[in-house]
């Protein structure tokens, strides 16, 4: 038998998975609590695998640690062993013709107020289906593409460093969102960007896809506002914005969320607005599908038809 099947075959499940996730948490501590162990568990899991590897796997750097050159070798490797071990699970359940399996998604911040919507009736249909769901800035749902960590990403902006394929399907319009006690709340004709330039703005945190989005939209337009603050999300900017702290451009989406009459905010008529954008669907094409996620996307193109042909009716 070759080494290499060997050493794989000396390996525990409970070492790949310790390894696992404290390379992708950077902790020990948290991979502890996500896996519902002590750390003294993990750190003898780390020790022995890296022994069995024959190289250390991490190194301290400051108060954290980060992969060796064997490690992130390492990692590569997990990654492909349980992206094979899915494409087996897969071609199980085509064999049975019954779909089943875990579908992995990653959303961006804003996608919590729709995804569960979309992802609700789509379980109903296929209860073998367990579905994992991870909300992330669009910086970390980023990181995930670039490791393979989930089967479809849910985001506005994809990035352009990646092989990636992609299906639009929501609108996503973006709206300027005021105080109700603002002087212009009232305003039923459209507001010039140039009226608002002494106004505070609030801002999404760097790398937010709202944030870039609006940025290009200002840029485009010869604007430059006075940026007062940045948030790290949708709810801590509408409050921030009812809280009379400034001005803030949304989702709408986020703004009929639990809309009401008395909501402390409004949507300006500003001209330009609201931005187009849409919601896309997004994942990597140099890698195989698994089959909850092809059947998914294939849910959401059934879904659109009936609305494209009531649009064009």
């Amino acid at each position: 038998m070759p080494t290499a099947i060997k050493r794989l075959l000396r390996t525990s499940p409970q070492q790949l998975r310790a390894f696992e996730a404290t390379a992708r948490l950077m902790s020990v501590t948290q991979a502890a609590r996500e896996l519902h162990v002590s750390q003294p568990t993990v750190s003898v899991q780390l020790r022995e695998l890296a022994t069995l590897v024959g190289e250390p796997l991490f190194e301290p750097v400051g108060r954290g640690i980060r992969l060796t050159p064997a490690g992130e070798a390492l990692q590569s490797t997990v990654v492909d062993i349980a992206a094979c071990w899915q494409r087996f699970e897969d071609r199980l359940s085509d064999l049975s013709g019954l779909l089943r399996g875990r579908l992995r998604i990653a959303a961006v911040t804003t996608a919590e107020y729709f995804v569960p919507d979309l992802l609700g009736p789509f379980a109903a249909l296929h209860p073998g289906v367990d579905i994992d769901l991870a909300i992330e800035n669009r910086d970390r749902v980023i990181a995930r593409l670039h490791r393979q960590a989930d089967d479809l990403a849910v985001m506005m902006l994809p990035p352009d460093d990646l092989p990636l394929q992609s299906l639009p399907f929501l609108d996503n319009p973006l709206v300027v969102l005021a105080p109700r006690s603002h002087p212009l709340a009232q305003s039923t004709q459209p507001i010039t960007l140039e009226r608002l330039s002494a106004e505070r703005w609030l801002m999404r945190e760097a790398g937010s896809g709202t944030r870039q989005v609006t940025e290009q939209h200002f840029a485009d337009h010869g604007f430059a506002p006075r940026v007062a603050m940045s948030l790290g999300s949708n709810e801590a900017l509408k409050h921030a914005v009812g809280a009379g702290l400034g001005l803030a451009v949304v989702s709408a989406l986020t703004v009929e969320a639990g809309h009401a009459p008395s909501a402390p905010w409004v949507c300006l008529p500003v001209e330009g607005f609201p931005i187009q954008r849409q919601w896309s669907l997004v994942w990597r094409s140099d890698a195989p599908l698994a089959v909850p996620a092809r059947q998914l996307l294939a849910y959401v193109q059934n879904a659109q038809r009936p609305a494209l042909a009531r649009q064009s009716a």
